[in-house]
C-alpha cells in the first residue's frame, strides 16, 4: 500500500463494546472507518459510544496532537449493509468466538472487498490457518487479537495462518505504532496464540486451588493480584526471572511442574457459573455478588484503572534496548 499509513480506509465488522473500541482507537490514530454490524440496535448505538470514548481520551490527554473528537468523528461511517466496508483496505472481524460464524461473516466479506484488503480476525483462540481455510483468498487473511478496553491498552498481538502473505504481518506490526500499542508478532499459529495460552494456563490452576479447597475464590484474586499483578506491567516472565534470580526459579520448578493441575476439561466450577446464567458484571452476575450498582461501579472501576496502567506502561516502556548487550540464548524457531 502506497498511501500514507494513518490515512488507509479501515473497517470494523462486529459492534459490541469491543468493535465500537477498536474502532475508537483506529479513529484516534487518523484512520477513516467504516463500521457494521447486522444488528440494527448495536449500528445505531455505536457512534455515540464511540464519541464518548474519544472524549475519555481527549480529557486524559491522549489526542494532545491530534484534532478534537468532534472532528475525528467525521472519520466514522455507519454501514447499512456489510457492501458498506467495501472501500476498506483492513476489515477487523470483531464477532462471537465461533469459527463456523467468523467463516460465514467472511465469505459475506469476501463478495464484496477487493481481492487484496487484508481481514484480520480479532479472534482470542482459534488458529487462522483453520479460519482461512476454504476462503476465495487465503493469503490476505491474519489474526490481529485486541485487548479490551482497545482505545487504551497497549497490547496487540498479530498471527499469520499457513497461508497468509508474508508481507501482511510485518505491515501490521508497523501499523500498529500509529494506534499506540505494543504489538507482538506470533511466529507460530498456535491455539490461543502467546498471551491466552498463559492466561488460561493460570485459570485452570487457580480452578484446582479452589474446588481442591487450598483457598477461596477472593484469597486465590488476592494473592495473583498483589504478586503477579505488582509486577507484570513492568516485566514479562523471563524479564522477572533476570530481576529476581533465575536459580531460585529453576529449583521451584522441579519440584513444582508435576503438582500443577493438567485438567483437560472444563472446571466444575465454571460449569455452574455458567449454567446459572452469569456474565459477569455485564449482567450482575458473576464469581462474585453484584447490584447493578456496584456492576456499574466495577466497570468505571475497569475503565480508570485501564488508564492508569497505561500511563504506567507509559513511564516504564518497553523494551529497554542495551546495544551492548549480547545476544540472547538462541530459540527455537529463530531463523
Amino acid at each position: 500500500m502506497s498511501m500514507d499509513l494513518g490515512s488507509i480506509p479501515v473497517g470494523v465488522a462486529g459492534l459490541g463494546l469491543m468493535g465500537k473500541s477498536i474502532a475508537t482507537c483506529l479513529l484516534a490514530a487518523g484512520h477513516p472507518v467504516a463500521v457494521y454490524d447486522s444488528d440494527r440496535t448495536r449500528r445505531e448505538q455505536a457512534p455515540a459510544l464511540v464519541a464518548s470514548f474519544l472524549n475519555v481520551l481527549e480529557t486524559e490527554g491522549l489526542l494532545a496532537d491530534k484534532p478534537k473528537p468532534a472532528k475525528l468523528m467525521e472519520n466514522l461511517s455507519v454501514a447499512d449493509n456489510i457492501a458498506g466496508l467495501s472501500g476498506a483496505r483492513i476489515v477487523f472481524e470483531v464477532i462471537t468466538e465461533d469459527a463456523a460464524a467468523k467463516r460465514a461473516l467472511f465469505e459475506e466479506l469476501e463478495s464484496v472487498l477487493l481481492a487484496d484488503t487484508i481481514i484480520a480476525s480479532n479472534t482470542s483462540a482459534i488458529p487462522i490457518t483453520v479460519l482461512q481455510q476454504g476462503m476465495v483468498h487465503p493469503e490476505r487473511f491474519i489474526g490481529v487479537h485486541w485487548a479490551e478496553p482497545a482505545h487504551l491498552t497497549r497490547f496487540l498481538e498479530i498471527i499469520a495462518g499457513a497461508q497468509t502473505d508474508k508481507n501482511i504481518g510485518p505491515f501490521l506490526y508497523d501499523l500498529a505504532a500509529g494506534w499506540g500499542k505494543e504489538p507482538a508478532l506470533v511466529r507460530r499459529d498456535i491455539r490461543g496464540f502467546v498471551a491466552n495460552r498463559i492466561m488460561f494456563a493460570m485459570i485452570r490452576e487457580a480452578f484446582y486451588l479452589v474446588e481442591s479447597g487450598v483457598a477461596s475464590i477472593e484469597d486465590v484474586d488476592r494473592s495473583v493480584r498483589n504478586d503477579v499483578g505488582s509486577w507484570a506491567t513492568l516485566a514479562g516472565p523471563f524479564r522477572w526471572m533476570d530481576l529476581t534470580g533465575i536459580l531460585s526459579y529453576a529449583a521451584v520448578m522441579r519440584d513444582l511442574l508435576p503438582e500443577l493441575s493438567n485438567a483437560a476439561k472444563l472446571p466444575e466450577l465454571m460449569e455452574q457459573v455458567v449454567a446459572s446464567g452469569a456474565l459477569g458484571t455485564a449482567n450482575a452476575k458473576g464469581f462474585y455478588q453484584y447490584t447493578a450498582q456496584s456492576a456499574r461501579e466495577w466497570d468505571e472501576t475497569f475503565q480508570r484503572f485501564s488508564l492508569d496502567i497505561r500511563r504506567l506502561q507509559h513511564d516504564y516502556p518497553e523494551p529497554f534496548v542495551d546495544p551492548a548487550a549480547p545476544d540472547p540464548p538462541s530459540r527455537s524457531g529463530d531463523n
